[in-house]
């Protein structure tokens, strides 16, 4: 058990509220606080939040930690929670995990860098999180495609944590897969995994057209689909549905595929739309694991 058992759970989606839930189930002391709209109920829920931060030790807010830049990520909640100064003295002393937590130390000189600790960026996290992204993209590609995934023809931009698990839940179900990576490693092990491994460098002048693929899957948080590349899916027979799973800005030039008629869509945030127990679940253990290994 952690020395710290008073945890307060502030804003975010679902997946805050099923973290609340599981460091709850642990038998710890928890309070939420943010969530008077959500339609998913838990006794321990605190609507007074300085009430709920000043009876805990550790507090444990969204990814992203702001949307905006000046008010709390709480699409649950009824009023608006300002990031300033006074956030920030009611948070003193307390330990504050968060997403993104460069957005929270940005809006008040006044927060202790040495008590804020960004729980999205732990390896074990990213990892845990491709699962349910991957399940997530899925389930978009399912519900757009009007074909089975079973026998379409993928790809997928990029060979990271992401790129890893889709495009082997995409094998697994029978699709043809390519992917696309730089390192020459990757293309070995993409090789090894029975798929068609592409240069990335080289998808704006593959030989064959990029409307050869049902469905593209981009994983990469830079621009790679854009214009020049996106003509290449242009034929107007084509009907290549493009889902861009990558952080903002992505890697999609949206408004070229919008002038070429391509159909693209961009799916953030997937595991807490899609799988928020889960995702709650591994929020709860970056948090334990930061703080285990804090107290060493």
């Amino acid at each position: 058990m952690l020395s710290n058992n008073v945890f307060c759970v502030i804003g975010g989606d679902l997946r805050q509220l099923y973290c609340a839930q599981a460091i709850a189930n642990d038998g710890y002391t928890v309070c939420a606080s943010c969530f008077e709209e959500c339609s998913v109920k838990f006794s321990f829920e605190e609507p007074d939040v300085r009430k709920a931060i000043r009876k805990s030790d550790t507090i444990i807010l969204p990814l992203p930690v702001t949307k905006d830049g000046i008010t709390l990520n709480t699409p649950f909640g009824k009023g608006s929670i300002i990031l300033d100064d006074t956030f920030a003295r009611v948070c003193s002393g307390k330990k504050v995990f968060c997403g993104m937590k460069e957005r929270l130390l940005s809006t008040s000189p006044l927060w202790n860098t040495s008590l804020v600790f960004d729980y999205s960026k732990r390896e074990e996290f990213a990892v845990m999180n491709a699962v349910p992204t991957s399940e997530g993209a899925i389930e978009c590609a399912m519900r757009e495609f009007a074909g089975t995934i079973n026998g379409s023809r993928c790809l997928v931009a990029g060979y990271g944590r992401i790129g890893r698990v889709l495009s082997s839940m995409l094998k697994g179900i029978g699709a043809d897969v390519s992917v696309s990576a730089r390192k020459k490693s990757d293309m070995a092990f993409i090789r090894a995994a029975g798929m068609t491994p592409l240069n990335i460098e080289e998808l704006s002048c593959l030989p064959q057209s990029l409307a050869q693929f049902d469905l593209i899957f981009n994983t990469v948080p830079f621009m790679i689909f854009d214009s020049h590349t996106l003509a290449r899916i242009v034929p107007a027979s084509a009907n290549t549905i493009i889902i861009d799973l990558a952080s903002l800005p992505g890697g999609v030039d949206f408004e070229a595929c919008e002038r070429l008629g391509i159909h693209a869509m961009r799916a953030l945030s997937l595991p807490g739309r899609v799988a928020p127990k889960t995702a709650g679940e591994i929020i709860k253990n970056a948090v334990y694991n930061i703080t285990e290994e804090d107290l060493r």
